[in-house]
């Protein structure tokens, strides 16, 4: 099961991986004495306390996609993690909480056929996945949020059409309990690409304000663009200097509560 894992340098030049700050590294999962986990296309850090990944790192060859089937394709939990800093199927059974994927599926599948379908397999590893409403995709702003890694592979020139995208839960200190568990309300992703030769990144937030009572009700998803920096305050890892270098995003605004959700893939700043 052990593979390369994301690749730093994929883009063509150096892209980094998230660094966990001490108290993140206090609170993961080590490997092999290493707090990264490698799957095929992507690598993640394991939150035990949380018992979901902090940050996933993943690959995409846009020019060497597979369309592969998700039939027949269980979720289950990675044998070589402590299955106690997991978390299974028993939050997901009988509600609407869905079994949602950090890195994306599709996303994965690409390479060589034998290479695309082991990663299609290796993404229903419960490390990667997280609760999200089963509506997540749909009701984000018409889905923009699961989008965000097809529009920039459409909207911009990209070269080579390959992506790096980092993204993962925020844990808060408020998150609701459902049957025990810490449920993340807010996601982020910082997507990296190359344009003529010059890295960029952009980053982006989304909040949902998940009611966990007798019923899973869902009030509001919004999804805002923000700084890496912003980013930073909200999660216990640091992104690369390069990835800072390369934000195309620089103002904070996020904290004025004036800044404005997006509407649209439109009013993204690639």
């Amino acid at each position: 099961m052990t593979s390369a894992g994301f690749d730093p340098k994929f883009l063509g030049t150096e892209a980094g991986i998230p660094v966990l700050t001490e108290s993140g590294t206090a609170d993961a999962v080590e490997l092999e004495g290493s707090t990264t986990i490698h799957y095929t296309h992507f690598s993640l850090a394991m939150s035990k306390s949380r018992k979901f990944a902090s940050w996933v790192a993943w690959n995409i060859d846009g020019g060497e996609m597979k369309a592969l089937s998700r039939s027949n394709i269980p979720f289950v939990k990675d044998p070589r993690v402590p299955a106690q800093f997991q978390t299974g199927d028993e939050l997901y059974r009988d509600n609407r909480l869905d079994r949602g994927h950090l890195a994306r599926r599709a996303d994965l599948c690409w390479g060589p056929k034998a290479e695309a379908q082991k990663a299609n397999r290796d993404s229903f590893f419960f490390t990667n996945i997280t609760p999200q409403m089963d509506d997540f995709n749909q009701s984000a702003r018409e889905g923009l949020w699961g989008r965000l890694e097809d529009a920039v592979l459409a909207d911009v020139d990209v070269d080579d059409l390959r992506v790096s995208v980092y993204g993962g839960p925020v844990f808060n200190a408020d998150d609701r309990l459902f049957r025990g568990v810490a449920i993340p309300r807010e996601f982020y992703k910082a997507i990296a690409f190359v344009v003529d030769g010059e890295l960029r990144c952009s980053a982006f937030l989304l909040t949902q304000n998940i009611v966990l009572a007798e019923a899973l009700d869902l009030d509001e998803f919004r999804v805002f663009q923000v700084s890496l920096t912003e980013l930073e305050k909200r999660v216990s890892l640091t992104f690369p200097a390069e990835l800072h270098a390369a934000d195309t995003v620089s103002v904070q605004l996020l904290e004025e509560g004036e800044r404005k959700p997006l509407d649209s893939l439109a009013d993204i700043r690639w």
